[in-house]
């Protein structure tokens, strides 16, 4: 379903459907028929009872904006549902009726329809995030020959390539990859602890219950009910966090790059993709744009969430349920993040070309520390710093390049090789180790095999 229009620049049509009303609802219904078939297995619920409350159990039957009212009224989610759940079952069987919500408690309900949710979130997340992977891999391979300009608190230095940058992108898109998926797995738990958290209500019953009401949501049952406990949920919150800063990182490195006065890569365009409302000419990063909003919301939202963790004893007051719209908020702007960053990738034009102008546009002043460091064997790396920057300030006076002033010094000609001076703005010959790290990069990237 499209995003509502307040959020349509903090989702994806696949996340707003997980996170829609009828979605939301659904999630918590599915909890009740859950609860009665495991209750049923074990001999607590009749069978046709919970085959009656299986059947009434679909959001499309309700009056969502009426439960909406009635949720806000209740100062909890679950009630007004379990009341209309209750009433719908009651219509075909009166007897029925009575098992629904059988020894569960609201907060059950509430963080188990959430934890559903972020169960459906996971494989959207995930997908976005293998596209990007590929596509940072490819952009490596083809451009780890394609050399650029090194930039160092905005200002130009000693060159990289192109290949490296969009490695170094990667490797942090996988390392959050691998703690998002992590964050998950810890995260789906089923929430099940009846009024305190011991399900004294079912008994000698309660675990049993609760073993087969985590099968039949297909979710892992823990330990203990978690009613107070938000560390799972927290550590998720944070690993969106940083992936999210990740993928802000790559988006605005992209963004400089696009400045009119840069130019070296373009992102992808399209319909409706770019444009200007006044300005014909102008082809704006719009990607990376809902990247960076995404980047700049979700740490304040992190930060709301682990305020609310401090809760008092065995159910909280507010602390919980503030939690869903900033989960909500959290999950949808890091996926509006990662398929924004894997379309960028799939469609990004490099222009190497431009790319090795920049490089000579700086008049060889980005090798000045090779030189220097050539010079610092002979002279002292202290004299070959003065030497080598007073060199560099009458290249920047007289317009003149680098290397045509160094050959005119003796000072420098007696202690350096002409064939150095003569290949000193070949940026080819200055790279160091960056193609070792950028293939080091993209292996502790690539996808693991079985049995690995």
């Amino acid at each position: 379903m499209p995003a509502r229009l307040i959020e349509s620049l903090a989702t994806t049509e696949p996340l707003a459907e997980v996170f829609s009303d009828g979605s939301v609802l659904q999630s918590m219904l599915d909890f009740e028929v859950a609860l009665a078939r495991a209750e049923a297995r074990v001999g607590i619920v009749p069978k046709s009872a919970a085959e009656r409350i299986s059947a009434v159990a679909h959001a499309s039957e309700f009056d969502i904006p009426a439960l909406s009212r009635s949720m806000f009224r209740a100062g909890t989610a679950a009630i007004p549902v379990v009341k209309a759940l209750t009433e719908k079952v009651r219509a075909r069987d009166p007897d029925a009726a009575g098992w629904v919500h059988w020894g569960a408690t609201s907060q059950d309900v509430a963080d188990t329809a959430l934890v559903l949710l972020l169960k459906r979130a996971q494989p959207i997340l995930a997908s976005d995030l293998e596209r990007l992977e590929k596509a940072l891999t490819k952009l490596s391979e083809q451009h780890k020959a394609t050399v650029m300009l090194g930039r160092t608190l905005m200002q130009s230095a000693p060159p990289i390539t192109f290949g490296l940058k969009a490695a170094g992108w990667l490797g942090a898109l996988h390392r959050n990859g691998q703690r998002l998926a992590a964050g998950f797995a810890e995260a789906l738990v089923l929430q099940f602890g009846g009024a305190s958290g011991t399900l004294a209500s079912l008994g000698d019953k309660g675990i049993m219950v609760a073993g087969a009401l985590a099968e039949e949501l297909r979710l892992s049952c823990p330990e203990a009910p978690w009613h107070t406990h938000r560390d799972r949920l927290a550590n998720l919150v944070c690993c969106c966090g940083v992936l999210t800063g990740s993928l802000g990182k790559m988006a605005r490195d992209i963004s400089l790059l696009m400045q009119s006065e840069v130019a070296e890569v373009t992102e992808p365009g399209g319909e409706g993709r770019g444009g200007s409302s006044t300005m014909p000419h102008k082809r704006n990063p719009i990607a990376c744009s809902l990247t960076l909003t995404a980047a700049q919301r979700v740490p304040g939202l992190v930060a709301s969430f682990l305020s609310a963790m401090v809760q008092e004893h065995e159910r909280a007051v507010g602390s919980w349920q503030s939690e869903w719209p900033v989960v909500a908020s959290v999950i949808q702007s890091t996926g509006s993040a990662a398929s924004s960053m894997a379309e960028v990738a799939e469609g990004l034009a490099v222009d190497s070309v431009r790319m090795r102008q920049n490089i000579e546009n700086t008049k060889g002043l980005i090798f000045a520390e090779r030189v220097m460091m050539s010079l610092a064997a002979e002279l002292g790396r202290d004299v070959a710093h003065k030497l080598v920057e007073d060199t560099v300030h009458k290249s920047v006076a007289q317009n003149k390049h680098l290397s045509t002033l160094l050959m005119e010094s003796p000072e420098v000609r007696s202690h350096l090789d002409e064939s150095l001076l003569a290949q000193l703005e070949v940026p080819e010959q200055y790279l160091g180790s960056a193609e070792a790290f950028r293939e080091a990069l993209v292996t502790c990237s690539a996808p693991k095999k079985r049995g690995q």
